[in-house]
């Protein structure tokens, strides 16, 4: 919420970028309420979150749509990073604000289509078959389906994209170095992208591996839910805690590490300061 009041409270802020990033906030503040959602039926009837209710639809569609468009915005914001970089010394292309907003609005509507597939009529409410263990009354082939490309376009995308900016950067610091130009700022260019990379990997591991793991298990999974109860739901449990955490991380990874957010943030609140002032001469 601090980074999408501060970016939208900021007008020079509203750029191609920015909107990917404040989108990346909405789309964690639509899966942390998701989760906190799920969290009170867990509370207020374990039963259905472990054997499956047609009240538990509507939170997992939800909570699947949330992540799928966090998942998608952190590959747009790798693609236009990889576009501003690549792009610098040409004119062919520029990243402008519509194009950002056209990424939004397909972003949003591809998660929620394949978010809602359940709600649709892709479950397993009748069909005791193929449902799923942990996601009750998800099918298995329906998580599948889901989990697979997207984990695979999570992660391979983002890879590639930050690896060529990595090159080019280094491609340019040694074609300045070879004309016997300064190269001091590339070279904190290059370091920072790393460093950053690093960070973006080692998150999005922690926060989707867990998860795509229990889908996997539940695909070759052939016991019951009594056989399973306590030990495979408290890790279900503990991977949601994770893409919770990644909710969390990904503001300061992207956002609010950024020195010129952060000194907008200072601004507005020295600004409302000097109002309740003024207001009280």
């Amino acid at each position: 919420c601090t980074v999408i009041f501060t970016r939208l409270a900021t007008k020079d802020l509203h750029k191609p970028i920015s909107i990917l990033f404040c989108n990346l906030a909405v789309s964690d503040l639509f899966t942390s309420f998701s989760g906190f959602w799920i969290s009170m039926l867990f509370i207020t009837d374990p039963d259905i979150t472990i054997f499956g209710s047609k009240d538990m639809l509507a939170p997992y569609a939800l909570y699947t749509t949330s992540i799928l468009s966090t998942i998608y915005n952190l590959v747009s914001i790798g693609v236009e990073r990889y576009l501003a970089v690549a792009e610098s010394m040409r004119t062919r292309f520029r990243l402008a604000r519509n194009h950002s907003i056209a990424v939004v609005f397909i972003n949003w509507v591809l998660a929620f289509f394949l978010g809602c597939l359940p709600l649709m009529g892709w479950n397993c409410l009748h069909a005791e078959k193929s449902i799923s263990v942990l996601y009750s009354p998800f099918c298995v082939n329906y998580l599948i389906f889901i989990a697979i490309p997207n984990f695979v376009v999570a992660f391979i995308i983002p890879l590639f994209t930050y690896l060529r900016i990595i090159i080019i950067l280094r491609k340019r610091k040694l074609r300045m170095k070879a004309c016997g130009q300064a190269t001091g700022t590339y070279k904190s260019a290059e370091i920072q992208v790393a460093r950053t990379s690093i960070f973006i990997w080692l998150l999005a591991l922690i926060s989707y591996a867990p998860f795509f793991a229990g889908v996997i298990f539940d695909a070759t999974n052939q016991r019951c839910h009594i056989d399973l109860y306590p030990g495979v739901y408290i890790f279900r449990n503990c991977t949601a805690m994770l893409i919770t955490i990644n909710c969390l991380g990904n503001p300061i990874i992207y956002t609010l590490k950024l020195k010129t957010l952060g000194a907008k943030l200072k601004a507005l609140k020295c600004l409302s300061i000097s109002r309740v002032r003024a207001c009280t001469i």
